[in-house]
């Protein structure tokens, strides 16, 4: 079920009032709100359903074990748990990745046997209710979390909002929430209607037109496109992909708003980041802050010197790119990252910049060696090349999409100035001042009520009109 439809828009209008009268009756909200998220999830292949409750009644098995055990048993219930959710990943995501790979290396050496090719589908938004799984029995096995029962955790991992793309809301932000009782304010209703309202139109006009206008095109053939358009399309899908991503997430977070439910920013005008780092500081934060919590600090972090820093960003990055797809290009575009992220910190270092230590426990510069224009400007094409990685099929379609940019020329065919308008107003968007933002917001806020209905209303209805016909399914929902 996708969020810009009809018949989301009836789900939703059938479950808020039940749900708000349901709530001072926790035990009955909760089965409700688990009935109403399989029935959301399952509006895409409802056997899916079954996987959803199997891995529920697991980690919360895992998790009890994990509590009642102590030194070496919790150890090895912990990462019985790990396990347990890395393997349905892996069966579900990678298993036809991995006996690929491995038959064409059998080829290779001139073996004709290998591994058996399987039709298996992929469960919608595995890997993020995989991530919500591991969040909570780790966080068990450190002494952060108490486990919960059944009901408690089956609404955690399948709450409709970010079951399927997130953002990665861990059990220590979400149960909590489940035991304080909520009232819906004026200032929720006010900030969930502009973040519902702001999603829809970056979804249905921004995102989905540049798709087809340019990207689409672009990146299926470009052979048969020049320079300029080859460029504006590697540009398009920066903004597209940002679009996409961020109005699933605005529209997920101002849902669970109206349902009364805090879910935490996944977007800060990553565009805007001066480096590589705080790209990632920007970029889909709840993943960025997933790894290195969960990953990268685990691995050492920056605590077990210089080359091992170096060695465990680039881990984690290449891990990160492998959690977005089964295919050789992520894992080559979380590679760049890490190993941009390794290059950016010997920079820092070797420029003098002053080591400050964070609260995670993590080293970061204090000080920049480029200034921040020509940060910005550098991370931008950095991260636009990387994407171009993110996008391609293959690595031939990659390195054509290259070799067009830097080798074609010929005539501009798609990279009108509609096209190039919408693309560099949502670039300049992300350079304003963030205090004009909020400023905005408050004024809308200070708005009746009515006012501010009519004004959702009317921008949904311009999203639809002024887009193409046909909303195409967020770009995460692969991941």
């Amino acid at each position: 079920m996708l969020f810009p439809t009809l018949s989301f828009a009836v789900f939703f209008v059938l479950v808020f009032p039940i749900s708000w009268a349901l709530r001072p009756h926790r035990q009955r909200w909760q089965w409700f709100m688990i009935a109403a998220s399989y029935l959301f999830y399952g509006w895409w292949d409802p056997r899916f359903v079954a996987l959803v409750a199997l891995s529920a009644a697991a980690n919360v098995a895992f998790g009890r074990r994990i509590h009642g055990a102590a030194g070496g048993r919790r150890r090895a219930w912990l990462w019985l748990a790990v396990a347990f959710n890395l393997a349905l990943l892996g069966w579900f995501k990678y298993y036809g990745f991995f006996a690929r790979e491995v038959n064409g290396v059998l080829l290779d050496l001139g073996f004709d046997g290998g591994l058996r090719l399987l039709d298996i589908a992929l469960p919608v938004g595995i890997s993020f209710f995989t991530f919500h799984a591991i969040s909570y029995v780790v966080d068990i096995g450190r002494g952060k979390l108490e486990p919960v029962g059944f009901a408690e955790y089956a609404v955690y991992a399948a709450f409709f909002p970010h079951l399927v793309a997130g953002p990665i809301v861990r059990a220590s932000e979400f149960l909590p929430q489940l035991f304080v009782p909520r009232a819906l304010t004026r200032a929720d209703v006010t900030r969930a209607g502009a973040l519902i309202a702001g999603g829809m139109f970056k979804k249905v006009f921004v995102s989905t037109f540049i798709a087809a206008a340019i990207v689409d095109p672009v990146f299926s053939v470009p052979d048969r496109y020049g320079s300029f358009d080859v460029l504006v399309a590697i540009y398009g899908y920066a903004v597209q992909i940002y679009a996409d991503f961020s109005a699933y997430t605005d529209i997920a977070i101002g849902v669970a708003l109206l349902l009364g439910f805090t879910f935490p920013q996944n977007f800060d005008r990553p565009y805007a980041a001066a480096s590589i780092q705080d790209f990632w500081r920007r970029w889909h934060m709840t993943l960025s802050r997933w790894l290195r919590d969960y990953l990268y600090i685990p691995l050492g972090g920056s605590r077990t010197g210089r080359i091992r820093t170096y060695v465990n960003l680039l881990l984690t990055m290449t891990l990160g790119g492998l959690w977005h797809g089964a295919s050789l290009t992520f894992v080559a575009w979380g590679a760049l990252h890490g190993a941009g992220l390794a290059v950016e910190r010997w920079v820092a270092r070797a420029s003098g910049a002053i080591p400050v230590v964070g609260g995670d426990g993590d080293v970061a510069p204090a000080s920049r060696p480029v200034r921040p224009w020509l940060g910005r400007l550098i991370t931008f094409h950095f991260v636009c090349a990387g994407w171009v990685l993110f996008r391609a099929p293959t690595f031939e379609a990659a390195a054509m999409m290259f070799r067009r940019l830097f080798t074609a020329g010929g005539a501009v065919q798609l990279a009108t100035p509609a096209v190039v308008s919408v693309i560099a107003l949502a670039i300049a968007a992300q350079l304003l001042p963030p205090g004009i933002g909020r400023r905005a917001a408050a004024g809308f806020g200070r708005l009746p009520l009515v006012v501010q209905g009519a004004a959702v209303g009317a921008a949904l209805f311009l999203a639809i009109a002024l887009g193409p016909e046909g909303v195409a399914p967020f770009i995460y929902f692969q991941f």
